[in-house]
């Protein structure tokens, strides 16, 4: 008896997006599996985005368009990420339904532009692993020379940007945390659960707005930071991931930003995932990657020893 086909629910908080958001909602809308219900929520625009979803509305039957007022989102700081507007958003949009009448729960930003397989490609990999808990594909963004460049991240790591969760992880780990760090609580607590959370590298979709231009490089260098705080990350990863990220534009400030949001949270007592067990997860998975990380340095190592000229 094969399994009932999947029942995806999508729910995109977005803020001015116009640029971006015509391409976004025309991309959904091709998917070779149709969304069962897209929520969009716009949470106080400026600009035309509004608008725009309003006129492209009519043309999508399973996208609702909705708004939420800026003044009753508590982000009014510049930097929006930092107050964890979007998971506000995002939450505010599943309030308004029963999330649990659907298989599979979908965070999409404005900004990103979907390749028209992606949908089912991604329900194809849920149903072929029942493991599979939380999982996306990967981003690449504009470069300045008019091409695009990928967004490396760990195969465990998913983007906030588009994750996707089945019915049964979202309600293990209780929803999203609305918080600075969310995007990687979610993801340690599925794993905590028994899940696999995934990146597909076959699966690439646009970022069409850079990370970190909204709010500039920087900070978010500095928000990384300090999201490694408040998720019990060790000070000797963070030392190790600060010189990486150092490598990152604009060099060395990169790295120096990154180091100071981590300082400054310790410093400023920043409230962190109050769960002893959340705690004591993280920091072995830190020590297995770096064990990791260090027998592939010392095989490579080995390797080159051995096929240099004696």
């Amino acid at each position: 008896m094969s399994p009932p086909p999947p029942r995806l629910l999508i729910v995109s908080p977005v803020r001015n997006e116009a640029a971006h958001i015509e391409r976004i909602v025309r991309a959904v809308a091709a998917q070779q599996l149709t969304p069962a219900r897209w929520i969009v929520i716009d949470d106080g625009s400026t600009d035309a985005t509004l608008q725009l979803l309003r006129a492209l509305e009519p043309q999508v039957p399973f996208m609702t368009v909705t708004e939420r007022s800026a003044d009753t989102s508590g982000c009014q700081t510049r930097d929006r990420l930092a107050q964890a507007a979007a998971p506000r958003t995002f939450n505010a949009g599943l309030s308004a339904l029963d999330w649990r009448e659907y298989t599979h729960v979908m965070k999409l930003d404005g900004d990103i532009e979907l390749p028209v397989h992606y949908l089912r490609t991604l329900m194809e990999r849920f149903a072929a692993d029942l493991r599979l808990g939380l999982a996306g594909g990967v981003l690449v963004e504009p470069t300045p020379e008019g091409g695009l460049r990928p967004i490396r991240i760990p195969e465990h790591h998913v983007h906030g940007a588009l994750k996707c969760y089945s019915g049964e992880c979202f309600a293990a780990i209780e929803g999203v945390q609305e918080r600075l760090g969310w995007d990687t609580i979610d993801e340690t607590y599925a794993r905590m659960r028994g899940f696999r959370t995934v990146s597909f590298t076959d699966l690439v979709s646009i970022h069409h707005r850079p990370i970190g231009s909204a709010d500039g490089v920087l900070r978010g260098r500095a928000r990384h930071g300090e999201c490694a705080y408040i998720t019990h990350y060790t000070p000797l990863w963070v030392m190790l991931r600060s010189l990486k990220v150092a490598c990152m534009r604009p060099r060395v400030l990169s790295g120096a930003a990154f180091m100071y949001g981590y300082v400054r949270a310790a410093a400023g007592r920043i409230d962190r995932v109050p769960d002893p067990a959340y705690r004591q997860f993280t920091q072995r998975e830190l020590r297995r990657r770096m064990l990791r990380a260090l027998a592939a340095q010392s095989r490579r190592a080995a390797t080159i020893m051995r096929s240099s000229p004696r």
